[in-house]
């Protein structure tokens, strides 16, 4: 007699046996899958008015968000007049930082003060010639914006007044509107009115959080568009320095080596030459004598003011101004007279002083936030950079209705601040009052001041604005950024200012741009032994998962501009892939890892459907990692995760990973 059939070979066994292995399968696979629920059923993020409104709610009144959220400091609990001295205090720091000051401290800041206004004073009269205006609105500027500065902005440090580059900047882009020379009254309304859109659109950037304005002018743009305006200002000197009686108002190097050139063969006087050279000699020597010896810091700040007194009482005592040298003559002294009868706001160039007064806000505010967060650094406190950006445009706005122009914080007075020991913003009140009191009673005696020691205390500024090291440091790490760098540098130096800064940008963009366009996409591999999945290129001993082709986006936005490359590198990938893998183990998923992708719009969507579209064609799962909040938001919105299926959205790549691999087993299955 025949045994019986065992189970194991019973035709119906097997198929029960299978169905079973599946469903066995299929429940571990939504087990694994269970993470995806946070993905899926997270809130939605705040829309864009709210988002607008939290924006400038955490930066006119940051002090609501950080109180404790117990209920007796609740801020709906809190009475009226503490929100408002909340306020004031955000908005004037003083009130915060002046209730524990001290004494020793105002003898600190009292030395630094005086110390920075023997400085200040012939700096800012020879800015005010470089801005193509006359002496007293340089002192002007080194009054009313710095005591507003003072109780307004949060640097200890910050020197504030006329610095070179603004100067320059507004000599050579107003001057094509009216020329200085012809309508000196029209010229120094249109400062006026610049100084007054600066002001604004700083406030403005700083009321809004708009801060990242800023950053559209790269580091390495900043380092050559400095470099070639240090140059730029150091030739126009020249004009003061050789006593030219007529020069170019261009700016760029080879016009004014023409306009040098060209005074050779007229009248020009060697005097001026050999007593600016003497004097600037003297204040690179004493520079030196303060860099080696610390304690000594005082003398190469002192020693531009003794050299405009050593030098006037020489062209005084030997009448040198009847043979040759020119010197500043008569200005108005006094208190800053108002100007707010001088803006115009309905002239024929009031759209192109809106944009020079852009251009003034964004190149004011990158070298003042520079040198406050430096100097920052080294006494260990953070500034804050939108508070900065409300004080300059407040000074700003408050300077063009007193007779000043744009202002900001200068490197070689901030470092001269720092030297002296500083101890807070009261530098700059005792700054702004010296060189008040130097309008009442000392500008008859800077009558026979030459205008060659102007030029010789400028000159001697500008080496700290050429920073060679930095720029062969640019060229070692990057040579893209040192291509912008060396853009607004040659840009400046041929061209023109606006030249300069439009070439700089334009790199910046580009760069940018493709980036966008050619976005970093890695293929990873597992690392052995672990869960974590590396970049192949960086990590060669990373394992392949079989069947299974993994793509990380480095691209911190998934849009219009890339959705297209993107698309077709992904399918290309995988027909690659299915070419090269053997008929027995084909690719059946392909995990698309999205954890660096901040951002997607409907061109981006379009093409992930797109995407899962040509995939299927070829049996090939397409699975999404880690979306981030606003991802799967409007992924969600746009029914994409609908269409693909919630089994599709994963939390980690290890997870997705499993997943295909069990999808493929279920597939054997069957």
């Amino acid at each position: 007699m025949a045994s019986p059939t065992p189970a194991a070979h019973h035709p119906l066994s097997i198929d029960m046996s299978d169905l079973q292995q599946k469903q066995s399968t299929e429940q571990e696979f939504h087990l694994k899958n269970q993470s995806a629920k946070w993905v899926l059923n997270s809130p939605d993020p705040p829309g864009f008015g709210q988002h607008m409104f939290d924006m400038i709610k955490k930066n006119v009144c940051p002090q609501r968000n950080s109180i404790p959220s117990s209920a007796s400091l609740s801020p709906k609990k809190q009475p009226l007049s503490s929100h408002v001295i909340a306020l004031l205090t955000c908005v004037f720091p003083v009130l915060d930082w002046g209730r524990n000051y001290k004494a020793s401290k105002f003898k600190k800041d009292l030395i630094a003060g005086l110390t920075l206004a023997s400085l200040s004073i012939p700096q800012s009269i020879g800015y005010a010639a470089l801005a193509n205006l006359d002496p007293q609105y340089g002192l002007y500027g080194s009054v009313v914006p710095p005591l507003i500065y003072s109780v307004m902005g949060t640097s200890r440090e910050l020197a504030i007044g006329p610095v070179a580059v603004v100067s320059l900047l507004i000599s050579s882009m107003i001057s094509k509107l009216v020329d200085p020379t012809v309508d000196p009254v029209s010229y120094r309304k249109l400062v006026f009115t610049t100084t007054f859109f600066a002001g604004c659109f700083q406030a403005l950037f700083g009321l809004l959080r708009l801060g990242f304005l800023i950053d559209f002018l790269s580091h390495a743009a900043i380092v050559g568009f400095m470099a070639g305006a240090a140059i730029v200002i150091g030739l126009q000197q020249l004009k003061s320095l050789l006593g030219i009686s007529h020069f170019t108002t261009k700016t760029d190097v080879l016009s004014v080596l023409e306009a040098v050139a060209k005074s050779f063969h007229t009248t020009w006087y060697p005097l001026n030459f050999v007593l600016g050279c003497s004097f600037l000699i003297f204040i690179l020597i004493t520079r030196f004598i303060g860099k080696r010896n610390t304690k000594l810091f005082w003398l190469p700040a002192i020693s531009p003011v003794i050299s405009v007194i050593l030098s006037t009482l020489i062209v005084y005592l030997t009448r040198a101004d009847e043979h040759g040298i020119k010197i500043i003559k008569h200005f108005k002294g006094g208190l800053n007279p108002s100007s707010v009868s001088q803006l115009e706001f309905n002239g024929p160039h009031l759209g192109e002083t809106a944009k020079i007064g852009f251009v003034c806000a964004i190149i004011a505010l990158t070298e003042a936030v520079a040198v406050g967060r430096s100097f920052a650094s080294i006494n260990g406190y953070n500034l804050d950079g939108n508070k900065e950006m409300l004080a300059m445009g407040c000074m700003n706005i408050a300077g063009s209705m007193s007779s000043c122009y744009v202002a900001t914080g200068s490197f070689s007075r901030t470092a001269v601040n720092f030297s002296a020991g500083c101890q807070s913003t009261v530098s700059n009140i005792v700054m702004a009052i010296t060189v008040f009191i130097s309008l009442q009673l000392l500008t008859k005696l800077l009558y026979y001041t030459p205008l060659a020691i102007l030029a010789s205390i400028i000159l001697s500024a500008l080496p700290g604005l050429i920073d060679y090291n930095e720029a062969y440091h640019i060229w070692k790490v990057d040579k893209m950024d040192f291509l912008a760098c060396a853009g607004a540098f040659f840009g400046v130096l041929f061209a023109s200012v606006e030249i300069g800064l439009l070439v700089a940008v334009g790199v910046s963009f580009g760069r940018l741009i493709l980036n966008s366009i050619r976005p970093g996409m890695e293929e990873l591999g597992r690392l052995p032994g672990t869960d974590i999945f590396c970049d192949k290129a960086q990590y060669p001993g990373v394992l392949d998962v079989p069947g299974v082709f993994i793509i990380r986006l480095n691209s911190g936005s998934f849009c219009f501009a890339n959705a297209s490359p993107i698309k077709e590198r992904i399918t290309r990938w995988a027909t690659k892939e299915n070419e090269k893998e053997e008929g027995n183990k084909p690719t059946n998923g392909i995990i698309l890892d999205m954890s660096s992708v901040m951002s997607i719009d409907s061109s981006g969507i379009i093409a992930l459907e797109e995407i899962h579209k040509k995939l299927l064609l070829r049996n090939i799962h397409l699975a999404i990692t880690n979306p981030r909040w606003k991802v799967i938001h409007k992924l969600k919105l746009a029914g994409f995760v609908d269409k693909v299926g919630t089994d599709c959205i994963f939390l980690t790549v290890n997870e997705a990973v499993d997943a295909c691999l069990s999808s493929r087993s279920i597939d054997n299955c069957l």
